[in-house]
């Protein structure tokens, strides 16, 4: 097998990158396979300095002990479970709640929040306009006073508000997407 230039340095790579990646490896399973670490007292040629209880020095501390503690075994066995103790916490029980009788006197039932009235139509009523053989129309503003408009008895305002009824002090609005009908007073222009 021929290998060119170019797949000759890709090969040079490759054995290089293996050559390091091998001991590596073997270095991270040596645990696995009964090689001690480089680290240990036993591969330094050390020995541990036993202390008064026989033990290293590090294993002296009770917490770190690794001999099975038989007095902490036969207290957990006379402790008997009860619902609602904590099972992986040694710790007493919490002292059962004593209920004490206090009279309250019951609650009524909350009351409905009211339906706030719906807004005011926002026009003005300046007066009317009569010709004989015409209906009836009004003259009505917005609240800026901007716009005015002439309107006829069942016509629309503002694409919202519609005519209901014409009477010489106020005039009948009907708020089209609501439906509520509200009187507006005859208002002295400015």
């Amino acid at each position: 097998m021929k290998i060119g230039a170019e797949n000759r340095k890709k090969v040079i790579a490759m054995a290089v990158l293996l050559a390091i990646a091998l001991p590596l490896t073997l270095y991270s399973f040596r645990g696995m396979f009964g090689g001690s670490s480089a680290g240990s007292p036993s591969s330094r040629g050390a020995t541990p300095q036993p202390g008064k209880t026989g033990l290293p020095a590090s294993m002296q501390d009770p917490s770190q002990d690794p001999r099975l503690r038989t007095d902490i075994l036969v207290a957990s066995r006379k402790i008997r479970y009860e619902p609602g103790r904590d099972i992986f916490h040694m710790k007493a029980a919490p002292p059962p709640k004593v209920e004490t009788s206090v009279r309250t006197t019951p609650t009524p039932p909350p009351t409905p929040t009211p339906i706030p009235p719906p807004p005011p139509i926002p026009l003005k009523y300046y007066g009317f306009a009569s010709k004989p053989g015409e209906p009836k129309k009004v003259f009505l503003a917005d609240q800026n006073g901007e716009r005015v408009f002439v309107v006829a008895q069942g016509e629309i305002v503002d694409r919202r508000y519609r005519l209901i009824q014409i009477q010489p002090s106020s005039v009948m609005m009907e708020d089209v997407l609501t439906n509520n009908r509200q009187p507006v007073p005859l208002t002295s222009p400015r």
